[in-house]
């Protein structure tokens, strides 16, 4: 070996042990947010400081698949949260897949569906493996939570370039499909497309114009199942189109570092941004300035409002509500979702106080519009509380005494008027019946228990690792 490359070796040696130590350095700040009062974290528990250590570890998670592997030049689809990263008040019905992508090139996605019957509002034949219920695409010029602080809600910091649901998406009869992605739409192709870069325009707090120029850092993908049973997930290959067929460059001591001190510095900025939103932004544990009202009330449900950067982005097509229920051990909480005008989807779901999705495979804590019954006045009613009660809407809040609740209502084209909306009612756990409807569905133990191993087999055939 040349004095050269000893040189070049120490060099590279150097360079990446202290990335390394910048990875520790940057998780121990990360580990403030589970107990540093500044750091807003949930009141301390013994369940929340163990879920607390879980959080943190799950955005590590999410840092690594994102890092190590999938760049803008070659990218590919991994899983943004999943059931050991669950957060952000994710929904048990949604995969989360992103790509890396540089909106200033041209890529392509090419797909294959079960069964797309449900994407034109029909009905699939009977013994046919379905696609997801509802599928949406987007190019995203940025990624929540990367700043570290919710500064980064401030209008026009990010947006998205485009949206291509299911409703929209141009399938062929076996159930294949073809994105293409670019800065314009290639001349003469009509078929599906999504922009990646484009100016937008918005008026600043004095009134003025402001244009400035966005450029898609991901493609974003979210696939929502409703019959859990019979659903199955997409196949995907993504690909930027003057890189087919190239071979990878091979790894160097450049982009290792950057690769750990990415993985370091996403996980700390995650952690304090997602804790600052729930405290801040959501008001989870108390009004601005101590005023009693809260943009998350407790045991009710705040006015629905459409996804933007003040959600901290989330799936463009949905309307949203929540709140937090807060249940001793006696009560029960009675949840009604009325919708005027039926959306393409309609979930429910419990979380615990770090946005962390309840287990979804071994507890019922959460029901979609197709899993649960609903009413002959449309509307969906589920109880809330800590052991069953026998009805079938029964959404489990495995111990957690609080937790927030999401609903989210998916429209292709958002009504004009007519939105839905949620109530609830804090009810005696032995009054549940009498706050009921006549024939409201109910099950036995036996039937819970099917329930559950239908959830146990889609989850590991959902996030399969074989």
């Amino acid at each position: 070996m040349s004095r050269e490359d000893d040189r070049e070796t120490g060099e590279a040696a150097a360079r990446l042990r202290a990335a390394w130590e910048r990875l520790i350095a940057q998780l121990q700040e990360a580990r403030e947010g589970i107990d540093d009062p500044k750091r807003w974290p949930p009141p301390a528990t013994p369940r929340n400081l163990a879920e607390g250590y879980r959080y943190v570890l799950g955005f590590l998670y999410g840092s690594l698949s994102r890092c190590l592997g999938p760049t803008a030049e070659f990218p590919y689809f991994v899983r943004v949260i999943q059931p050991l990263n669950r957060s952000t008040i994710d929904n048990a019905d949604a995969t989360y897949l992103a790509a890396p992508i540089d909106g200033r090139h041209s890529y392509t996605i090419r797909g294959r569906a079960g069964d797309t019957s449900a994407w034109r509002g029909k009905v699939a034949p009977a013994g046919r493996r379905k696609a997801p219920h509802y599928v949406i695409f987007q190019t995203p010029s940025g990624y929540s939570g990367d700043s570290g602080s919710i500064a980064e809600l401030a209008p026009g910091t990010r947006a998205n370039l485009d949206v291509l649901d299911s409703t929209d998406l141009q399938v062929d009869e076996d159930g294949r499909f073809e994105i293409h992605l670019g800065p314009t739409r290639p001349e003469g192709y009509f078929g599906n497309f999504m922009c990646t870069r484009a100016v937008k325009t918005r008026k600043n707090r004095e009134g003025q114009d402001v244009s400035r120029e966005y450029v898609a850092e991901f493609v974003m993908l979210r696939e929502l199942f409703y019959d859990w049973e019979n659903e199955d997930l997409l196949e995907l290959f993504i690909y930027r189109d003057d890189r087919l067929g190239e071979p990878m460059p091979v790894y160097t001591p450049e982009q290792a570092a950057k690769q750990i001190e990415d993985a370091g510095l996403f996980t700390r900025n995650q952690v304090h941004f997602w804790n600052e939103f729930y405290a801040v932004t959501l008001e989870a544990y108390g009004g601005k300035n101590g005023a009693p009202s809260r943009m998350m009330p407790r045991n009710d449900f705040n006015k629905p409002n459409a996804a933007s950067l003040a959600t901290a982005g989330g799936m463009t097509t949905n309307i949203y509500s929540g709140g937090i229920y807060e249940l001793d051990e006696g009560e029960a909480l009675i949840v009604e979702l009325n919708q005027p005008v039926e959306p393409e989807y309609i979930g429910f779901h419990l979380g615990n106080m770090w946005g962390e999705s309840l287990d979804f495979a071994n507890y019922q804590s959460s029901l979609n519009a197709f899993q649960a019954h609903r009413d002959p006045d449309n509307v969906l009613r589920y109880v809330i509380a800590h052991r069953d009660p026998g009805v079938a809407n029964w959404l489990d809040t495995t111990g957690h005494r609080e937790g927030y609740m999401a609903v989210r209502w998916a429209y292709s084209h958002k009504p004009k008027e007519d939105w839905p909306w949620a109530t609830a009612r804090r009810v005696p756990f032995a009054d549940i019946d009498r706050h009921l409807p006549q024939g409201t569905a109910r099950v036995t133990p036996d039937q819970r228990r099917a329930a559950i191993a239908v959830r146990q087999e889609h989850v590991q055939r959902r996030y399969r690792q074989h």
